[in-house]
């Protein structure tokens, strides 16, 4: 049997990113966004998931430069749910 692999038959992936903490006490919404935005140069395919507390990080008038640069990465691809 001979089996060839072509990359336009690959199956992309999702890469999924879960934020769960507070938007002030941590530096995770920071790090998660710049994540996303690295990964969406490369051509990755992004979700960001946010739970809990961490869904004041992604709501308006909380964190306004979180709120711009995520705004800015939704326009680029990422998925977001809430």
């Amino acid at each position: 049997m001979n089996v060839s692999f072509r990359k336009e038959d690959a199956v992309q992936r999702e890469i999924v990113m879960f934020l769960s903490t507070t938007p002030y006490s941590f530096e995770n919404t920071h790090t998660i966004l710049k994540l996303a935005d690295a990964a969406l140069r490369k051509g990755q395919k992004v979700r960001l998931i946010a739970s809990g507390d961490g869904v004041f990080s992604i709501v308006k008038g909380q964190v306004p430069q979180s709120l711009s640069a995520l705004e800015d990465l939704v326009g680029r691809g990422l998925k977001v749910d809430i």
